[in-house]
């Protein structure tokens, strides 16, 4: 399997149960027990996914997911016992791709892993489409991004989500479809999930922004507008 996963996690009996987990499913990992330590051992280490709690001493979760954001779509898992709506709002408003509540089951945990990479080797393995909408330029088998040849860092959701969108352009897409379509049908989350991830690529897209409409009381739609 050849993964290489990051657990960040300020309690040594947590990080035991899941890198056990782990190394029944063939995935190799190294731990973290706190944020600033992640952030070092992410930089100096090819990491392929991050399990990541929210509550740890010096940098708690939240912050190290926005410092990896900065330059790394690397998947990443929050960890946490907060279970408020606003903080999972939070948490993927900061790039996450999935949030899990403590406690929970190492198995869901190990299976939304498991599909992550799935995703990810889905995409990776496509034929290579490029698309180029009037400067944003989409490359399907590199998952390069760029907005007027400068390079745009999408979380793996936020790829998903544009790269759906890019592929339905023209058509009006509920907040349901896309969640459906990009989470899973499985996902419980609420529709915000999806407004969320919205502000954050049209963000990133900077004077491309405009290419995504809202479709009030709906949904979205992708449009190059001349």
């Amino acid at each position: 399997m050849n993964k290489s996963i990051l657990i960040v996690e300020d309690e040594e009996r947590m990080r035991k149960l899941i890198g056990d987990y782990l190394k029944r499913e063939g995935y190799t990992y190294i731990e973290a027990s706190n944020g600033i330590e992640a952030i070092n051992l992410f930089k100096n280490n090819n990491i392929d996914l991050i399990i990541l709690d929210v509550m740890m001493p010096f940098l708690d979760g939240f912050e190290v997911c926005k410092s990896i954001r900065k330059n790394s779509n690397t998947p990443i898992i929050m960890l946490t016992a907060r279970s408020e709506e606003d903080d999972k709002l939070l948490g993927y408003e900061f790039g996450a791709d999935d949030y899990i509540t403590k406690p929970f089951s190492p198995k869901i945990l190990m299976a939304k892993i498991k599909a992550i990479f799935n995703r990810v080797d889905s995409i990776n393995s496509t034929e290579n489409s490029t698309f180029n909408m009037d400067g944003l330029v989409i490359d399907e088998l590199s998952h390069d991004v760029k907005v007027d040849g400068q390079e745009v860092i999408l979380s793996p959701k936020e790829y998903e989500l544009l790269l759906y969108l890019v592929k339905n352009k023209g058509m009006a897409l509920t907040r349901t479809q896309i969640l459906d379509s990009v989470w899973g049908i499985d996902y419980y989350g609420d529709t915000r999930t999806v407004d969320t991830n919205i502000k954050r690529i049209r963000e990133k897209l900077g004077d491309k922004a405009d290419f995504i409409t809202t479709i009030r009381g709906s949904g979205y739609r992708f449009e190059v507008k001349k």
